[in-house]
């Protein structure tokens, strides 16, 4: 539902990844770019209507908000005024007024979870839900410490006892969710100094702060499912940059000493910057260092290290910033999400990667572990689209691959050759297709991984159906 600007992601021609869900954008009038809400929301203008004050929100009261001029929107229990923000949202008023006067969580995480909502709309917030407890009506909660934090509504009173530094928490519950908030009145707090746990019939959270180690630990009287709203990052310092292309760079990030994560096959994180004290987050796929990266003595240890090919847009709002860093720097960043199954390669005899420009990310680890674990494997097969000669990424690489393992095989079209170019030219097409996916048999299992801007993906998935090739054996990246 929430989403920044068309300007800084994708920008124009981007080929870093594709909207969710095919999501169309809306032009932005003139004066409503991402900084421009920025400097909105640092202006010092009551933006909620409320001067300042934070209420709670029943239901009712909730519903009576549900016009352009005057909508507000619930978010994991907290409600926001986003009547100011309308002209300013990319996806255009119609897509906000989806959830207007409701609970727009649902669809906020079905369109891009990882929007940092809280800092966009920070300055739009008119308080939380008032949610009707699933208590019956003669439980009296007993006014006591529980495992030393205390419940939200006895803080008032205790803070002289207690100290500034005590959190306190709270909790809300509908038919079908539970959601425990953790105040912890820091203006720093990591998510490192969280630890959650969900076990059998209890739910344990644990808060460190300075020397003190809090605790809130609560029996269920159900079983649930657990939702931690919200991505893990970590501080990751930038080590080495280089040029891959003219706008393409190789950034290599090392994690944290205490953390280990090694990203799944198909899998994306959010790296996340603090942009004029707005923070801004981005998906990226990481890649290997090489496409011969097994077949060396790697110089830096596989599980310290994270690799993203990232291309720089000079009219980007992103992508300048992350060039920008000095080695040394930190960059945020998220744990993977995804929905590539690795299983869907096992048994495989082809597979046809389909990518246009940064679409080629993904692909990269796919291809290599396809290689290298999948031994019925007959043939693998790569059609990497570019503008130019010049914006082919690891070209040298994909062509020695080729070289050496003679089940891999690459077709680079361009759109913009020159004269000199001999190759396939132009654009996903039917034509172009229909000649590459050549399938060993009707019975044989194959697999076509797509990644590339919007239209190239829409585009690509509806040549894929018309030739016959069924939802099961095409997989679109998208973040």
């Amino acid at each position: 539902m929430l989403n920044v600007p068309s300007q800084s992601f994708p920008g124009p021609s981007s080929q870093q990844r594709v909207a969710s869900g095919g999501r169309s954008k809306v032009p932005l009038k003139q004066g409503r770019s991402l900084m421009d809400w920025i400097r909105l929301t640092k202006s010092g203008k009551d933006l909620t209507g409320l001067k300042g004050r934070l209420i709670e929100v029943t239901e009712e009261e909730l519903k009576k908000h549900n016009k352009k001029d005057d909508c507000w929107i619930c978010i994991r229990g907290f409600v926001y005024n986003v009547s100011p923000y309308m002209e300013y949202h990319p996806g255009g008023e119609d897509e906000l007024m989806r959830a207007a006067g409701s609970d727009g969580t649902d669809l906020f995480d079905q369109v891009h979870r990882w929007v940092n909502y809280e800092s966009m709309l920070k300055e739009c917030l008119v308080g939380r839900m008032a949610m009707k407890p699933a208590f019956p009506k003669d439980y009296h909660e007993e006014k006591k410490v529980l495992n030393g934090m205390l419940p939200q509504s006895q803080v008032t009173d205790t803070l002289a006892k207690e100290g500034p530094s005590s959190p306190s928490y709270d909790w809300f519950q509908t038919d079908s969710l539970v959601t425990i908030v953790i105040y912890t009145k820091q203006k720093d707090i990591n998510l490192d100094s969280v630890i959650v746990d969900h076990r059998d019939d209890s739910f344990r959270a644990e808060t460190v702060i300075k020397d003190y180690s809090y605790l809130v630990h609560v029996a269920l009287s159900h079983e649930i499912q657990e939702d931690f709203s919200g991505l893990f990052y970590r501080k990751c310092q930038l080590v080495s940059k280089e040029d891959v292309t003219h706008d393409t760079k190789l950034f290599c990030l090392m994690l944290p000493p205490s953390t280990h994560l090694e990203v799944p096959v198909g899998q994306h994180v959010y790296l996340r910057l603090p942009i004029t004290g707005t923070e801004i987050v981005k998906p990226y796929t990481p890649v290997c260092d090489s496409l011969f990266s097994e077949f060396k003595e790697p110089v830096l240890p596989n599980n310290v290290y994270i690799y993203f090919l990232i291309k720089i847009y000079p009219a980007g709002f992103f992508t300048p910033e992350l060039d920008q860093l000095q080695i040394g720097d930190y960059v945020s960043v998220s744990n993977p999400e995804g929905n590539f199954i690795i299983s869907q390669l096992q048994e495989l005899e082809d597979l046809f990667l389909l990518a246009a420009g940064t679409g080629f990310t993904p692909m990269v680890k796919v291809l290599n572990y396809a290689l290298t674990n999948i031994p019925s494997l007959r043939k693998v097969k790569l059609m990497f689209f570019n503008k130019t000669e010049d914006d082919i990424i690891w070209r040298s690489q994909l062509e020695k691959l080729a070289f050496k393992d003679k089940r891999f095989e690459v077709e680079f079209v361009l759109s913009a050759p020159t004269s000199e170019w001999s190759g396939k030219q132009g654009y996903i097409s039917p034509a172009l297709l229909s000649e590459f996916l050549k399938r060993r048999s009707d019975t044989s299992k194959v697999l076509i991984c797509l990644c590339g801007p919007t239209p190239f993906t829409e585009q690509g998935m509806k040549m894929l159906h018309d030739l016959n090739f069924s939802k099961d054996e095409i997989h679109s990246f998208t973040a």
